[in-house]
C-alpha cells in the first residue's frame, strides 16, 4: 500500500495532480491511497479534497489581504492532517506560498517524511535564493523544464525532468478548426489570435496595445480577423478593451469544451499575439508561429530588469536555445514595433516555417515523444519514496 497527501492550490496545479493521480493508479492499482487538496480534475481521479481548493485559488495582494488569516488556518490545518496521516510522502503541487508553508510544518514535526514538490521554481530566471530556502523542507522535485534538475540538485534536492504537460493536449482537429470558422463567420479569411492575458491586471495593461496593434494589422488586410480565447474572470473586460475582435466565452460551457474550442482557435490562427506565459508553449503545441509582447509598470520593470537572469521571456526560445519568437518586452511594447513582426510572420512563409520548426523541437525536448508527463511523474515520486534521501545541508 502506498499511501500519499498531495496538495494542489488552483487550476493548473489540479491539472498536474489529476495526471499524477492517473499515472500513479496505473503502476499501482488499488494499492494507492490518495488524501488532500484538490479540484474537481483530482476528483475525477478519486481525490476527496479536505476542503474546496478554490479557497486557495486566490492572486494578487488585493485579493489575498482580507483572506489571509483562513488561508493561514488552513496552513495549519493541513499541516495537522498530514501529520495525522502518516503518508509515504507529502506531495505538493505547485502554489508554493501554500504548499511549502504545510511542507515547513510538516517537516518539523515529522522530519523523516519523504517531500516532493511537483513544478520547479523559476531559479534560472531570478531570485536563485528560493532553491536553497526550497531544499530545507523539500526532498525531491518534478521539474517540467529540462535544463532544471541541475539548479534543484545544487541547492541540496533530488530533481528529475518529467515532461511538461503541454506535450499532452491535444492537437485540434480539421474539423474543430472548419467549426471554429463557420461559428465565428470567418469564412476562409486570415485569423490572428489575441492572447492578453488570464488574470485582469494583464488584460488592463495589454488589452488595448493589442487592439490598437490588430487595428494596425487591419488597414492594410481589412479581412483579417481576432478571436479570443479567454478566461472566464476577464470576458467582459476583453471585450471591453479588444471590442473588435471575436471572444470565446467559456463561462457557459463544461472545461472540455472550452478546450476544444480553445485549442481550435490557437490552431486556425495563422499567426498569435501573445502575452509571455506557458501559453506561448500552448501556441507551439498546436503549430502556431506567434509574437510575444509582456508590458509592466515602470517600478515593476525596474525591479525585473535588475532581477532577470535571461535574455528572453519565451519558453519556446529558453527550451531551444534559440531565438526564433520575437518579443516586446516593457518600454518595445507598442503597436508600431509589435505590428510589423506579426506582418511578417504573415507575408513571409519562410519566417513562419522558422518558427514552427523551432516550436516541434520545443515540443520534442519537452517530451512530446516519451510517455507521458503523468506516468513519468508517478515513476519519479514512487523511486523518490524509495531513495535514501540527501544528507541535510548546514
Amino acid at each position: 500500500m502506498t499511501r500519499l497527501f498531495l496538495i494542489a492550490g488552483e487550476p493548473s496545479g489540479d491539472r498536474l495532480g489529476a495526471a499524477l493521480l492517473e499515472g500513479l493508479r496505473t503502476l499501482e492499482g488499488p494499492a494507492l491511497e490518495v488524501d488532500g487538496i484538490g479540484g474537481p480534475a483530482m476528483a475525477a481521479e478519486g481525490l476527496v479534497s479536505r476542503f474546496p481548493m478554490e479557497e486557495l485559488s486566490v492572486m494578487g495582494l488585493a485579493e489575498v489581504l482580507p483572506r489571509l488569516p483562513g488561508i493561514l488556518r488552513r496552513v495549519r490545518e493541513t499541516a495537522a492532517a498530514v501529520i495525522e496521516a502518516e503518508p509515504d510522502a507529502l506531495i505538493t503541487i505547485d502554489s508554493p506560498d501554500f504548499g511549502l508553508r504545510v511542507a515547513r510544518r510538516v517537516r518539523a514535526a515529522r522530519p523523516e517524511l519523504r517531500t516532493i514538490h511537483y513544478v520547479a521554481p523559476q531559479v534560472w530566471a531570478w531570485r536563485p535564493g528560493r532553491a536553497r530556502k526550497m531544499a530545507e523542507v523539500i526532498d525531491h522535485v518534478l521539474a517540467l523544464l529540462p535544463f532544471e534538475p541541475p539548479y534543484m540538485e545544487a541547492a541540496g534536492m533530488t530533481c528529475e525532468f518529467v515532461g511538461h504537460p503541454v506535450v499532452a493536449m491535444a492537437r485540434a482537429s480539421e474539423a474543430e478548426k472548419a467549426a471554429l470558422r463557420a461559428v465565428l463567420g470567418f469564412g476562409d479569411d486570415p485569423v490572428i489570435a489575441l492572447l492578453p492575458g488570464s488574470r485582469r491586471g494583464e488584460v488592463a495593461r495589454h488589452g488595448p496595445i493589442f487592439s490598437e496593434t490588430f487595428a494596425r494589422l487591419r488597414r492594410v488586410r481589412p479581412n483579417l480577423q481576432a478571436v479570443i480565447a479567454a478566461t472566464a474572470p476577464v470576458v467582459d473586460l476583453v471585450r471591453e478593451t479588444i471590442p473588435d475582435a471575436s471572444v470565446l466565452d467559456p463561462r457557459d460551457m463544461p472545461d472540455s469544451e472550452a478546450q476544444m474550442w480553445k485549442r481550435a482557435a490557437f490552431a486556425t490562427a495563422d499567426v498569435a499575439l501573445a502575452v509571455s506565459g506557458t501559453v506561448s508553449l500552448e501556441l507551439a503545441a498546436q503549430g502556431t508561429p506567434m509574437v510575444i509582447a509582456y508590458q509592466a509598470n515602470p517600478v515593476s520593470a525596474a525591479i525585473a530588469r535588475r532581477l532577470v537572469r535571461v535574455d528572453t521571456a519565451t519558453l519556446v526560445n529558453l527550451v531551444t536555445g534559440r531565438r526564433a519568437v520575437p518579443e516586446f518586452i516593457f518600454e518595445r511594447c507598442q503597436p508600431r514595433m509589435i505590428a510589423p513582426a506579426l506582418a511578417r510572420i504573415l507575408d513571409d512563409p519562410e519566417d513562419a516555417a522558422e518558427q514552427l520548426a523551432a516550436g516541434e523541437e520545443a515540443m520534442r525536448r519537452l517530451g512530446r515523444d516519451d510517455e507521458p508527463p503523468g506516468l513519468r511523474a508517478a515513476r519519479s515520486v514512487l523511486a523518490a519514496i524509495e531513495r535514501p534521501r540527501l544528507a541535510r545541508r548546514g
